[in-house]
């Protein structure tokens, strides 16, 4: 068993930054990869970037040259720093981990972006 727990979301001004942690615990493998996404009010959940335990990273066009994803892999922790908030960067943020052909989820968190 697996469990993510996220933590880092808040509120922020346009044009500021916030680092979101994803901690995961439990039966993790060597290979894996873990990675964000973020579902909007009213809007499908969109992928933002993914990472690898080899630290090969991939971002989404848009927050892409914004928003950096990287790994620890002693503590089985993913971050994606965020900067350069944007009010279209509200959303819930959640990560997963995928591994052995299965996903695990965290439980989501609030990044509002407002004046």
């Amino acid at each position: 068993q697996v469990q993510l727990v996220e933590s880092g979301g808040g509120l922020v001004q346009p044009g500021g930054s916030l680092r979101l942690s994803c901690a995961a615990s439990g039966s993790i493998f060597r290979n894996n990869a873990m990675g964000w996404y973020r579902q909007a009010p009213g809007k499908q959940r969109e992928w933002v970037a993914a990472i690898t335990s080899a630290g090969s990273t991939k971002y989404a066009d848009s927050i892409k040259g914004r928003f950096t994803i990287s790994i620890d892999n002693g503590k089985n922790t993913v971050y994606l720093q965020m900067n350069s908030l944007k009010p279209d960067d509200t959303a819930v943020y959640s990560c997963n981990l995928a591994q052995d052909g299965k996903i695990y989820w965290g439980q989501g968190n609030q990044v509002n972006v407002s004046s």
